[in-house]
């Protein structure tokens, strides 16, 4: 008998399954669709022996020094600044826009005061802000919107910004300096040995069981287990019983080149010209030295595995939905991107997986039944609440 069946072995199913063997003692099993462990983060090297993500850049940055300490009891760390250049007029400038942006896009020579200024010019009033167009528009301006934002969205999720919720596009700043680092967050850093040995060394645990290649739906009848958490498609879960909730998918074709080095950049986006929306090279994400490089390029696409959470009013209702349900589940804990359909980054999704943890492990002590006093004696409680102040 399992304490619990956790469906996903990605950064929600894995934190969970490590924390609830290691601190609580519970036999979990793990199980997972895929033919290995990690989700989206899995990275592993190529036929040419260079170090790959095979579903796209993960690039993990965090404010949370709790998140980041915790995943470093899995793996040492190498420091890293995310950069991204743009493909823009014939140009390559830095992404998210910044004061070096403007100034090679129009061959000026602006000062972090006159660029705010510049934006306060060109930026539209939009009285109430609810869509991506209204985020950009209001702070850049239309014509920057153009050039950065309206074909890139379009591509990237099948929409036009102005039917998609502003959520989308706030996370992309806008600066007066030229920091032009794609995140500000406090930590900044990537594994060192890759996102797989990460999860491998997580999972080493002799409560942990893992099945790899197995829907859980085949397996759920035969297999005892006391709870669930289900770290999948919250809609698949209950049979698409309102409607299928929407995503975006992504199409990725890797490439191996025979030379050192490629792009300008870890990252080159595209937003108006090309299919794709951008080429990530490898090595310069991972630190590999290696005579040849190795690059992907991403597709978007409506149909595929889902990755994206579509933020539109319509979804969020329909998500409600399911929600509803899924509250209404005894015994099924839902976590992660796809079981909560929300836009998360990895350590948002480190952080739910510690807190619902943390609410596993309050649950089962409420639950335990209270020794009963013995007579005359005084709890550790009482002393500590009836003690008289300190003197010094």
């Amino acid at each position: 008998m399992f304490d619990y069946l956790i469906v996903g072995a990605g950064f929600a199913g894995s934190v969970l399954a490590e924390r609830l063997a290691t601190r609580s003692n519970k036999k979990v099993l793990v199980i997972d669709k895929r033919s290995h462990i990690a989700g989206n983060a899995f990275d592993h090297y190529n036929e040419d022996g260079i170090l790959i993500h095979k579903y796209g850049p993960h690039i993990f940055h965090t404010n949370s020094k709790d998140v980041f300490d915790y995943l470093g009891n899995f793996t040492d760390w190498r420091p890293y600044e995310h950069r991204v250049l743009a493909s823009v007029d014939g140009q390559l400038v830095p992404m998210p826009i910044n004061l070096d942006t403007i100034n090679k896009l129009y061959g000026l020579s602006l000062t972090s005061f006159e660029v705010e200024e510049f934006f306060a010019s060109v930026a539209e009033e939009v009285p109430v802000i609810k869509t991506s167009e209204d985020v950009v528009v209001s702070k850049v301006g239309r014509e920057l919107y153009n050039k950065f934002f309206k074909n890139y969205t379009n591509k990237q999720w099948g929409l036009d910004p102005s039917q998609l919720d502003k959520s989308v596009t706030s996370r992309v700043p806008t600066r007066t300096n030229r920091d032009d680092r794609y995140f500000t967050d406090t930590f900044q850093a990537m594994p060192l040995h890759g996102y797989t040995r990460m999860f491998e060394k997580m999972l080493d645990h002799p409560n942990i069981k893992i099945m790899l290649n197995t829907d859980y739906k085949e397996i759920i009848k035969f297999i005892p287990f006391k709870e669930m958490i289900f770290t999948g498609p919250v809609d698949e879960y209950f049979d698409f019983q309102f409607g299928k909730l929407p995503y975006r998918s992504l199409e990725f074709k890797h490439e191996t080149l025979n030379k050192e080095h490629h792009l300008a950049a870890p990252v080159v986006n595209f937003p108006n010209e090309h299919a794709y929306t951008r080429i990530t090279e490898f090595k310069a994400l991972t630190g590999q030295t290696h005579p040849q490089t190795a690059i992907v390029y991403e597709y978007p696409q409506a149909e595929g595995d889902p990755y994206y959470p579509v933020p539109m009013p319509e979804n969020a209702e329909l998500y409600a939905k399911y929600k509803k349900l899924a509250d209404e589940t005894t015994g099924v804990h839902f976590v992660g991107r796809l079981a909560t359909y929300k836009y998360y980054n990895m350590d948002q999704v480190v952080a739910q997986a510690l807190t619902l943890y943390k609410k596993l492990t309050d649950k089962e002590e409420a639950n335990k039944p209270v020794r009963p006093a013995i007579a005359g004696s005084t709890s550790l409680v009482e002393k500590i609440v009836n003690r008289q102040p300190s003197k010094e």
